[in-house]
């Protein structure tokens, strides 16, 4: 039997993880002029200001887009610049700077935001028209690189910048830190620092060296944040205080729900409301839309389940007209109920748009690489990746990921890297607590630590929820009663029953009472 893990083996595995971080705090960081291009964008940038040229700012609408067009308009803003700024529309636009969008803007500079690395045929048209383009991005460079005037983007293999692994509002947060000194100005950076927490954490971006102490200082910055929108989330929803799971399970679903249901432009004009009444009204509405996308997200992953293939390691399922802006959340819940790999298709006009998530040791996107020649398009990492496919080649792409799937073992399928040890009942308390939530933020490459408890009494259960579709537990091992949540739970346990769990910790605060609260995320064993 493995030897039970005590809270100080804990601290020095967690702190362990830090060891070679080269960035420590905010003076650390490196400089703007590390980013190739970036003092060619910025001189560029400053010339139109000056000769009042006309400028566009073409931003993406995700958080991290949508973040990114916040931060630069701000910028112009408050330096009296007048712009036009252009979020394009999932369902309408598409993905990024297009074609369509160049026609449409009589401008003499554009500057994309977390997108345009791609656009080569966007950037020939720029070229033709006489408009400089300067591309800020942080996506993988594909082989060939758009025409354009200066390309920020830290991916680049000829570029210096230490950290390749920043979000989209990161490189144009440099952007503005560049043009600050081309232009001679004061202008306070940090004031961006409660919306760069934001898109860190919902871009899922690695969690070490500059972006840790980006999002720890960030965290401070967003409670005292002056923005009419924070505040306005803090009252909506009864918050006193906000930290990274409200960023990751409120704030970011939130800001993402427009841009997946109706339009990003929703978000962006609620993060730059200045006035709260206003920022209420806006926020009421974008609660609306991410109900809706609730909704949305239930009934279409109720029909997908009749598409799961129980004999293959990996689900693709595809329909007419399922909704774009849910595909990826319903391939997530796919993936961590049967703990495969899902790929979910949303079919029109010819062509099937998807997202894929993986599990465990599964690359997904190596293995939608591997279908390459039969893809119209595709991008992403390991855990989570986007393609297009023509609908003739459906069938083929989901026979050859099923063939390429079939030797994958139950320990690839359902690897748990974030598994530090078995732990017992009467290790779980609030000193364990605040070991954990001294390691905070949690993501990539710091991932929030599972444990794994065994042979626990179930002393009660309920189910909760609107649908009854949660699980809550009383576990009790001796004098030690735990609470305990599995969220969607796909395995019932009453009480009586033993059961070996799979877990976080997270912190409930109950009327001001403080405990460890369990987050299931699999009961491995019932007795």
């Amino acid at each position: 039997m493995a030897s039970l893990l005590t809270k100080e083996e804990i601290r020095k595995i967690l702190q362990s993880r830090f060891e070679n971080d080269g960035c420590t705090r905010l003076g650390e960081i490196p400089k703007p002029s590390s980013l190739k291009d970036i003092g060619r964008a910025s001189k560029r940038i400053a010339q139109a200001i000056r000769d009042k040229e006309r400028i566009a700012i073409v931003g993406d609408y995700d958080v991290d887009g949508v973040i990114s067009s916040v931060i630069l308009s701000q910028f112009l803003d408050d330096v009296g610049v007048a712009y036009t700024l252009v979020i394009p529309n999932r369902f309408t636009d598409g993905y990024g700077l297009n074609p369509d969008i160049v026609s449409k803007l009589d401008v003499s500079v554009i500057i994309t935001v977390d997108n345009g690395i791609s656009a080569v045929e966007a950037a020939q048209i720029c070229k033709e028209r006489g408009i400089d383009l300067i591309i800020t991005d942080h996506h993988s460079v594909p082989s060939v690189l758009p025409d354009a005037f200066a390309i920020v983007n830290p991916k680049q293999a000829d570029c210096d910048f230490p950290h390749c692994e920043i979000c989209g509002a990161q490189v144009a947060w440099y952007l503005v830190a560049s043009l600050k000194e081309e232009m001679g100005i004061e202008y306070d950076l940090s004031g961006f620092l409660d919306l760069l927490c934001i898109a860190i954490l919902a871009d899922m971006m690695e969690l070490v060296g500059m972006n840790r102490v980006m999002v720890k200082k960030g965290i401070v910055e967003l409670n005292h944040s002056k923005r009419a929108a924070f505040e306005a989330i803090k009252r909506y929803f009864g918050k006193a205080t906000l930290e990274a799971d409200d960023i990751s399970f409120l704030i970011a679903p939130l800001i993402n729900s427009s841009g997946r249901m109706e339009d990003a432009k929703f978000s962006y004009t609620f993060l730059k409301t200045r006035n709260v009444d206003e920022a209420l009204q806006k926020l009421d509405y974008i609660v609306s839309l991410n109900e809706a996308r609730k909704e949305e997200e239930r009934l279409l992953f109720e029909s997908t389940l009749l598409h799961v293939n129980e004999e293959a390691n990996i689900i693709v399922a595809w329909g007419e007209e399922w909704h774009e802006g849910i595909v990826g959340i319903v391939a997530s819940r796919l993936s961590k109920r049967f703990k495969k790999p899902a790929i979910v298709f949303s079919i029109k006009d010819d062509k099937a748009k998807g997202s894929a998530r993986g599990v465990g040791d599964v690359d997904i996107l190596e293995l939608i690489r591997s279908q390459e020649s039969m893809l119209l398009g595709y991008g992403g990492h390991k855990g989570a990746a986007g393609v297009s496919i023509e609908i003739a080649n459906l069938e083929r792409f989901k026979y050859n990921l099923e063939q390429a799937c079939a030797h994958f073992t139950q320990e690839m399928l359902e690897s748990d890297s974030d598994l530090l040890g078995e732990i017992s009942a009467d290790q779980i308390d609030f000193e364990l607590l605040e070991i954990l939530e001294n390691q905070e933020p949690f993501g990539q490459k710091n991932p929030k630590p599972s444990f794994l408890l065994r042979n626990i009494l179930v002393k009660v259960d309920r189910l909760i929820g609107r649908d009854s579709q949660h699980l809550k537990l009383i576990l009790q091992e001796g004098s030690n009663a735990l609470e305990a949540i599995f969220f969607n739970y796909d395995l019932r346990v009453k009480q009586g029953d033993r059961v070996d769990i799979l877990f976080t910790v997270s912190r409930n605060d109950y009327r001001g009472l403080v405990t460890p609260q369990l987050l299931i995320k699999q009961i491995v064993r019932k007795y």
